[in-house]
């Protein structure tokens, strides 16, 4: 499954690819779209985001453009160079910003959130039950903590 054609990936190039690149091209357009759906989530094809398509499109050109993660070549001394992107040399990979980006396309987003918070041994709103709180002092016998319906504490 991939979220991106082969044919709009030949449109962001500037050459026409022979046939061991049409096969590692094919392979670049599923590991980027495995990794767009690891890092978003799975969206079925026809309704995956444009941006995830263009994401997936442009991590595969990036890949075929440069497939061994080179940042400086020197033909003289055969001085070869790759950038600090660590273990993603050489491979598909998303920039930080890319991943961002899928992340909030998938509802990941971080920040501030609310999270219900219940007192020790009581139950979930709805249920009407008496709970008991564990104390720090002697005697060490629990503190009753009633739920209301009105009012939780």
């Amino acid at each position: 499954m991939a979220y991106a054609t082969l044919d709009e990936l030949k449109g962001r190039l500037d050459w026409e690819l022979d046939e061991d690149e049409l096969r590692i091209a094919a392979g670049a357009l599923d590991d980027a779209s495995d990794l767009a759906a690891t890092y978003g989530r799975d969206w079925p094809e026809a309704t995956a985001p444009r941006l995830v398509k263009t994401l997936v499109l442009k991590s595969a050109a990036r890949y075929l453009r440069n497939p061994n993660g080179y940042t400086q070549s020197r033909a003289g001394d055969e001085t070869l160079a790759w950038s600090d992107i660590g273990r993603d040399s050489g491979t598909v990979y998303f920039a930080r910003e890319e991943i961002r980006l899928l992340e909030e396309l998938a509802g990941r987003k971080p920040g501030i959130t609310s999270v219900a918070v219940f007192a020790w041994g009581t139950k979930q709103r709805g249920h009407s039950a008496a709970g008991l709180v564990p104390v720090n002092y002697s005697p060490a016998s629990p503190f009753p903590l009633f739920e209301d319906e009105a009012s939780p504490w």
